[in-house]
């Protein structure tokens, strides 16, 4: 038979499409990341890590092998390296193996991936990143200071530089850093949406400078730049005592403009003595005191090309930071939420509130109109007192006020620049006029890390409890996880961040922010190993070195590494994790560390009305030597994964002497702990401190003390999160569920009833009669019992790593039913993709549905063994190709692929 043209065409099309679904796997490589950003800019790492996850239709989907491209200046650049085909299924911290890389230089990559059926995908789209500055001589800007001020609010600098952009501009990267805070625009329009930069680092040690492509915002021929500094954390009041100018008393900027024109050749613009200096509206800015914005002092049209300058004076020469000038590699604090009015109110002592509804971290827009030299005051506070009055006393010294002077020049808008508060509602004085909802707008500001997790459920009270959680990280997430964002405090405690570390890891996304703040606990570590109470350190070397707050330096790098899979991070931080254990072995006689000043059980529940002594406070070096032993621990299992095997044999064979030290300081010879809370019972078994023959028993006796207390808690900071874990893993679940769920003090579930929306500092905050605890230390934004959300994701939901693997490239997934709930879901963004469990009881079943990434695989583990009642979409589970592991000890154990599944467990 002959063909004709078209018939021909018909064929020829049709077998090269049929040759290229042979070819081509059914499978699609998508969400390219470099160091877990998308196409990030100014990134100083010599050999960086690409990620990529995978996408297709099909279940089981794991890749084989994948290869690289990099390309110089753009995607049809110069080749700098190609991986060639690597069989391999790694798929998250690839690293560049290429030649070096250039300063300054943007590259480009893409992946494609070989499945398991051996075919090939196509080509990713192109990512790309920018490189920051490698070497030191690759500044070519000095550091400028504004002309020095003797008044005591010292008013912020404004700097400004006019320049000749001659020719058509292909490319311009700006390089800004500052001692204190900074805000430039150019031609009038800001860089960046990045707030509070450059950030807060140990600045004695290393400072961060961020990058920005500019490109858009230059002009042929004339241009312009403003930059306007704040004291920021350098030089204003910080810590709790008052002390001002810990890092220095001048702050000043650094700014490098390279550009490339269109014909190949380039120009830099830089901080120098060419540029000039003054103020302006901005008279004073503290980060706990707020700001003063006085806009009848206005320079208008100052950042912008022909202002007249004559009156300001020439810039000041400043001396060189002599310290390491580092990339700003962790997401930067951006605007975020906005909240307009929920309630506006005046209370029973005249004051005019307005109540935003929900406790936050940033400030407050203000728009007004009135006459010169009117003057409004906004003030800050977390909670309204037992009278309904605006309660401000547990901010202790910080004002948390910003004060806004009019120029009345038509409708003017006011908002800070170098502070932040912590707040939800806000007084008013001095407004001209009525006071109108629209003309306020709360704005929250926080690290703008990825959010990653949801926890869902039957129980409403649950459901706001995790948006606490939620919004407590929110709003001490800024830059360093804070303990508070409101009093005058707001420093980086490890104790704090240790605890929470876990359950943060699953609502956001925090490596970045995490790798970013252990770089400085290192460089802030005591030459003797001891870790400081606060990072970046500003209490002091003799603040430091107490148990379970030092022990930030083993926890957090280890689980990093558990929920990321990021051994980089594990690798650069394993020096401090073995300084922490050296420091706890030198302080140690006969294994037993029982010296040293020490937190302890902090802000454990302490009844009043309680004499029979079963909430006696835990012996505080019982707990220095459990947590003596699980960092060790730790710093074993760091070991082992990075290959020290010499290690491994040394520390294993400390750990056995500690836990002996420990059983004969501590534990009597029936099992019984010279302590009997429930925080020594919790840790004791949570490190495993005690013999394996011991250990039912312990469980038994905290079981009976929960109990005893009708069904409450007794532990504070220490105790806690990992409470709810020992009596699942001790077959006491259902008592787990009971404290989650208990709705009276001390409980998580108490002050949500109260009308919470951030997590507590104490358990009672805020007493039943509304009357307040001790003004001098509570927070109503502090996120450490927090915490709890972990165990809901992991036990509830029951995601979790599987023993022995990490970054969930291997998922356990065992939910638990109970606590009256019908319902639960979690959802968990990872490396490789959605990762969900969901479980839902009626009077027909249970219902479970579950989505597992591609390139990973999952055991799920059924708290029932249904034999011929289970059941996937509607079809009996002997006609699915699910794998089942075994129906043994009252339970189903499945190997999952990647894929979405729905099964059902019929009654």
């Amino acid at each position: 038979m002959k063909l004709n043209y078209f018939s021909r065409g018909f064929v020829s099309m049709f077998l090269l499409l049929l040759c290229s679904q042979m070819i081509f796997a059914q499978v699609t490589v998508m969400n390219t990341r470099c160091e877990n950003l998308a196409n990030p800019i100014g990134l100083d790492i010599a050999a960086p890590r690409f990620s990529w996850q995978l996408k297709g239709k099909e279940r089981g989907i794991q890749q084989t092998a994948y290869e690289i491209e990099v390309f110089s200046g753009s995607p049809k650049g110069v080749r700098a390296w190609t991986s060639g085909k690597v069989n391999s299924d790694s798929s998250v911290f690839v690293s560049y193996k290429g030649g070096n890389l250039k300063s300054g230089t943007q590259y480009f990559w893409h992946v494609r991936v070989w499945d398991n059926k051996g075919k090939m995908s196509k080509w990713s789209e192109f990512g790309n990143w920018h490189t920051g500055l490698f070497e030191a001589s690759d500044w070519k800007a000095k550091w400028i200071g504004g002309a020095a001020d003797s008044s005591s609010e010292q008013p912020s600098p404004l700097l400004r530089k006019e320049f000749q952009s001659a020719k058509k501009v292909r490319s311009a990267i700006a390089y800004i850093t500052a001692k204190g805070m900074y805000e430039a625009k150019v031609n009038g329009k800001r860089v960046g949406d990045a707030y509070l930069s450059p950030g807060w680092t140990s600045y004695n040690k290393r400072l961060q400078y961020q990058v920005y492509d500019i490109t858009d915002m230059l002009r042929q021929g004339e241009n312009a730049i403003g930059v306007t500094l704040g004291n920021g954390w350098y030089r204003g009041n910080i810590g709790f005592q008052g002390q001002r100018n810990y890092y220095g008393k001048d702050i000043g900027l650094l700014f490098q403009l390279d550009i490339t024109y269109t014909d190949g050749s380039k120009a830099t613009v830089v901080s120098d003595e060419s540029w000039k200096t003054s103020t302006g509206r901005i008279r004073s800015s503290e980060i706990y005191h707020g700001e003063i914005i006085d806009n009848r002092l206005e320079q208008n049209g100052w950042e912008l090309v022909g202002f007249d300058d004559a009156g300001w004076k020439p810039a000041i020469s400043a001396a060189p930071y002599e310290h390491a000038l580092v990339a700003t590699l962790n997401e930067p604090i951006r605007k975020k939420e906005e909240f307009k009015p929920a309630k506006m109110i005046t209370t029973p002592s005249g004051e005019k509130i307005i109540d935003f509804g929900q406790n936050m971290v940033g400030w407050v827009k203000v728009k007004v109109r009135g006459n010169k030299g009117d003057s409004i005051k906004i003030y800050h506070a977390e909670i309204l007192d037992k009278s309904g009055n605006f309660y401000t006393t547990n901010l202790r010294a910080a004002r948390q006020e910003n004060i806004y002077i009019l120029s009345g020049d038509a409708e003017e808008v006011f908002e800070p620049h170098f502070t932040f508060q912590g707040f939800r509602y806000i007084k008013i004085e001095g407004y001209p006029g009525e006071i109108k909802p629209e003309n306020f707008t709360a704005i929250t500001l926080y690290s703008d890390m990825k959010p990653t997790g949801e926890f869902t459920s039957s129980n409403t009270l649950i459901n706001q409890l995790q948006h606490n959680i939620q919004w407590g990280q929110r709003g001490n997430f800024l830059d360093v996880p804070t303990d508070c964002p409101q009093r005058d405090e707001r420093l980086g405690w490890t104790g704090d961040a240790q605890v929470f570390y876990r359950t943060a890891s699953f609502n956001f996304g925090v490596n970045n922010f995490f790798s970013k703040w252990l770089k400085d606990l290192a460089l802030d570590q005591l030459d003797n190993g001891s870790v400081p109470f606060v990072i970046p350190n500003v209490l002091g070397k003799d603040a430091s070195g107490s148990a379970g707050w030092a022990d930030a330096a083993t926890i957090i790098p280890w689980q990093n590494y558990l929920a990321y899979g990021d051994k980089k991070t594990l690798l650069e931080q394993y020096a401090s994790m073995e300084k922490w254990v050296g420091f706890m072995n030198t302080n140690s006689k006969d294994d037993l560390w029982n010296k040293g000043f020490h937190f302890g059980d902090w802000l454990f529940y302490r009844p009043d009305d309680d004499n029979d002594g079963r909430s006696a406070i835990t012996d505080k070096y019982l707990i220095a030597q459990c947590f003596y032993a699980n960092s060790t621990q730790l710093l074993i299992n760091a070991a082992s994964v990075l290959g020290k095997n010499t290690d491994v044999e040394k520390y294993t064979a400390l750990l056995k002497k500690i836990k002996a030290a420990f059983n004969r300081e501590y534990v009597t010879q029936s099992g019984r702990l010279v302590s009997s809370s429930q925080t020594a019972y919790v840790l004791a078994l949570h490190f495993d401190m005690l013999p394996e023959a011991l250990r039912q028993q312990a469980a038994d006796r905290l079981s009976e003390n929960i109990s005893n207390y009708g069904d409450h808690l007794t532990t504070g900071f220490l105790g806690t999160p990992y409470l709810c874990h020992v009596l699942t893993r001790f077959g006491k679940t259902e008592q787990a569920f009971k404290l989650l769920m208990q709705e009276s003090y001390p409980s998580w579930l108490y002050p949500v009833k109260m009308g919470a929306t951030t997590i507590w500092e104490r358990w009672d905050g805020q007493k039943p009669d509304s009357s307040f605890q001790t003004p001098g230390m509570n927070s109503f934004n502090h996120y450490a019992y927090g915490a709890i959300g972990d165990w809901m994701y992991r036990t509830i939901a029951g995601l979790d790593t599987e023993e022995g693997f990490a970054g969930y490239k291997k998922i356990s997934i065992k939910p638990h039913i109970g606590g009256g709930l019908n319902y639960a879901k979690a959802v968990l963004q990872t490396n490789y993709g959605q990762l969900s469990s969901e479980w839902k009881v009626d009077a027909k079943g249970t219902t479970y549905n579950f989505e597992i990434p591609a390139n990973t695989s999952a055991k799920v583990y059924l708290p029932e063994a249904p034999g011929d009642k289970l059941f996937e979409n509607g079809k009996p589970l002997s006609t699915s190709t699910i794998k089942v592991i075994s129906t043994e000890a009252g339970r189903t154990e499945l190997l999952l692929g990647s894929g979405i599944y729905n099964l059902t467990v019929i009654k």
